[in-house]
């Protein structure tokens, strides 16, 4: 077993001191009963409470997770398919333009991406707001599930499925049956990454949104360029906490669909 280094022990210290120290003084000062932001004057929630009466922050957090959910839920099915198309359809008239339509948004800044969106909105005469965020997010988003999925699905045993058809599966019920389960981390995966991008997009948002739908990405930079105010400490202490369990339910949630699937390909393998 190769043991770590001095030199490979400080610059991974040095790495997570970096990332995480910012984010523990976050947490710390939106417990402080100052004002000012970088003046400790005592413990106090009060901000916590300050901002539950914020109805602008309040209605801006209810449309980020509601986007996010139905963007990345739209991202997963649509990447999903895009990825078994792309693995298990083999050569087709097309492929290379489908694959790079699929993959461009990787490379794409998100300024060109906004604006492109921006003008075809407009051409399509589309009011902009919940919808346009949300068809906007699943574009973007949907590339990362597609990669995520097309790796595990590279790796995937075919002989299974072809043992559930020999054995009178229906393509769709081996796909259910078989293929989905065993696939199921990446494509919880894929669904978590979605998520995540959709929670955290300002710049396509700001190009495809409305007055009638202001993400909270948004609202938090109009605020900050004002100031820091103490409730955005608070708002971004929940929503780093948000973050963290819904990362560790995700990845039990990835731990058990991966071990059941092991279990169920083990079991397949020995039946065929």
């Amino acid at each position: 077993m190769n043991r770590l280094s001095s030199f490979n022990v400080v610059s991974l210290t040095l790495g997570f001191v970096f990332l995480y120290v910012p984010m523990l003084i976050l947490v710390i000062y939106s417990f402080n009963a100052s004002q000012l932001v970088t003046v400790w004057a005592g413990f106090s929630t009060k901000w916590y409470g300050e901002l539950l009466s914020n109805d602008a922050f309040l209605d801006a957090a209810w449309v980020t997770l509601r986007v996010a959910v139905i963007s990345s839920t739209i991202a997963t099915v649509l990447g999903t398919m895009a990825a078994y198309v792309l693995v298990r359809g083999g050569r087709f008239m097309g492929r290379t333009l489908f694959s790079g339509m699929i993959y461009a948004p990787l490379v794409m800044p998100e300024v060109i991406t906004g604006l492109s969106l921006l003008l075809l909105f407009i051409g399509l005469g589309l009011d902009r707001g919940v919808l346009t965020i949300v068809l906007a997010h699943t574009t973007f988003s949907m590339c990362f599930v597609s990669v995520l999925v097309s790796s595990r699905l590279v790796s995937f045993d075919r002989s299974l499925e072809e043992a559930a058809l020999d054995l009178g599966a229906s393509p769709w019920d081996a796909f259910r049956l078989i293929t989905l389960p065993i696939i199921a981390p990446a494509v919880i995966s894929g669904w978590l990454l979605a998520f995540t991008l959709s929670l955290d997009d300002l710049v396509i948002a700001s190009f495809t949104s409305g007055p009638s739908a202001t993400t909270l990405p948004m609202k938090i930079w109009s605020s900050v360029r004002l100031g820091v105010s103490p409730e955005i400490n608070a708002l971004s202490t929940i929503l780093i906490g948000l973050v963290t369990v819904g990362v560790i339910a995700a990845s039990l949630a990835s731990k058990q669909a991966a071990l059941r699937a092991r279990r169920d390909e083990q079991t397949a393998a020995r039946a065929a």
